[in-house]
């Protein structure tokens, strides 16, 4: 273990507690979590779940109801996070792809907190596979993977093709996320003679929800709810977006298995053992000094399909796969129970937190901030929310619309106030030409050449 982690381990365990010098600047908790989509509890669209500390959270500040992100899978979607750059700015559209060479340091959020004098330190997975550069961060903790735990007795088996679950016979501490956490709570409790900028990554629900056996129980097999689905949705959607949903893949597989409701009930698990981790390191906030003075954001880097669309896993463009979790606690600004309905995506993450800590925006940043609407959720908004999957696929997302394009051209449209699910799609019906023109107003126009790199499937 290196000197300056056990170092920093003895100062946060007997250290005593104490404000940050720096009274008028905020300390930041950056909280991420990997795959999780919008089933949470208090956004309501999967009432199964159980989130109770994700909940709490949100009840204490700004929930976002539509918050999406810039690209459905995880390099990209935090590589655009990180930089302020969307994907077609940088050419990083997949997982395989180096974002280092095309993102420069100083262009990156944390480096923008060191220099205005923050501490900044790192765990767990914020970047893709944890990388991370030591220009970025005074101290990263890359955590552990769980390996070589044993699976509970109850356990059929590692799922089905590649959607792979099962209980495990051991509890929380043995999974890295723990450990991740335990490094949170750590600095939380230490004193600080500088504001800290704390980015706690935690990598589930990812695959494979292997957690102990207690979350699964919460899920009581027999009562499993399948996610609401209509036949043959994919007849409307055009070539490139069936190519997409790859219906004869994991879908094929779940339904010849028979084990859609194991699948739904190891997702439900997953989120649960993430949401309790999560309540550890706000628990710890709550005792520590720094409570009165630091904003916190949690967030999901992108959303999941549970059979939705015949299609499971991120890699889309439809709702399920770009919705994701947003949550804002902004002391002096937030106030309790505040819901925001408006349209945002990810890249507003970096400008708000510079502008909540009195940091000047890059002029390289693409979003724009949302302190207005944590100031007041209602607030007026003009921007829509735009997502990206591979060079020039792009999706468009208003408080009534998604409109899908396809670098091939194919198109979707869906109306979400009569169908939040997407079953109808209405591109081809020319009455709502008009509303694709508008909107087609929202896509890109920088779709730089793919970046080379290795496909990745998860």
């Amino acid at each position: 273990m290196p000197a300056r982690w056990l170092a920093a381990a003895a100062l946060a365990l007997f250290a005593p507690p104490a404000h940050s010098a720096d009274a008028e600047k905020p300390n930041v908790l950056f909280i991420a979590a990997d795959d999780l989509n919008h089933w949470l509890g208090h956004l309501g669209r999967n009432r199964q779940a159980k989130t109770p500390n994700i909940d709490r959270l949100a009840k204490a500040g700004v929930t976002f109801t539509r918050a999406y992100c810039a690209a459905p899978l995880c390099n990209p979607s935090r590589a655009a996070l990180m930089s302020g750059l969307r994907p077609g700015q940088t050419g990083v559209y997949d997982n395989g792809q180096d974002w280092k060479p095309v993102i420069p340091v100083e262009q990156t959020l944390t480096t923008q907190f060191r220099n205005a004098g923050y501490v900044v330190y790192g765990a767990g997975k914020i970047y893709h596979s944890s990388a991370h550069r030591p220009g970025e961060w005074d101290d990263y903790f890359v955590g552990a993977d769980a390996k070589g735990l044993k699976p509970h007795p109850t356990a059929k088996d590692d799922g089905v093709g590649g959607i792979r679950f099962k209980p495990l016979a051991c509890d929380d501490a043995d999974l890295g996320d723990h450990k991740t956490v335990d490094y949170g709570i750590r600095h939380l409790a230490a004193k600080h003679d500088k504001p800290f900028f704390l980015a706690i990554g935690l990598h589930k629900p990812h695959m494979p929800w292997d957690v102990p056996r207690k979350y699964y129980d919460l899920f009581p097999l027999e009562a499993i709810e399948l996610p609401p689905t209509t036949k043959d949705d994919l007849k409307d959607v055009p070539p490139a977006g069936v190519r997409m949903a790859k219906p004869d893949g994991d879908h094929a597989a779940i339904l010849k298995s028979g084990r859609w409701k194991e699948a739904v009930q190891a997702y439900l698990a997953a989120c649960a053992y993430a949401d309790a981790e999560i309540g550890r390191l706000l628990d710890a906030l709550d005792k520590s000094p720094h409570k009165g003075n630091t904003v916190v954001v949690l967030w999901g880097d992108h959303g999941w399909h549970l059979g939705e669309k015949e299609h499971w896993r991120k890699f889309s463009l439809w709702e399920e796969a770009t919705r994701a979790p947003l949550v804002w606690v902004a002391p002096g600004v937030t106030k309790p129970g505040g819901v925001c309905d408006r349209t945002v995506d990810f890249m507003s993450l970096y400008p708000t937190l510079c502008d909540l800590c009195g940091i000047p925006v890059p002029k390289h940043v693409a979003g724009p901030s949302l302190k207005p609407l944590l100031a007041d959720p209602a607030a007026k908004w003009e921007h829509a929310a735009v997502t990206t999957f591979n060079r020039n696929n792009h999706a468009v997302r208003t408080e009534k619309w998604r409109y899908i394009r396809y670098a091939n051209g194919d198109e979707e449209l869906y109306d979400h106030a009569s169908d939040p699910y997407e079953w109808a799609n209405l591109a081809a019906d020319p009455k709502y030409a008009d509303v694709k023109k508008e909107l087609a107003k929202r896509l890109p126009t920088e779709n730089k050449p793919e970046l080379p790199g290795k496909k990745e499937k998860e």
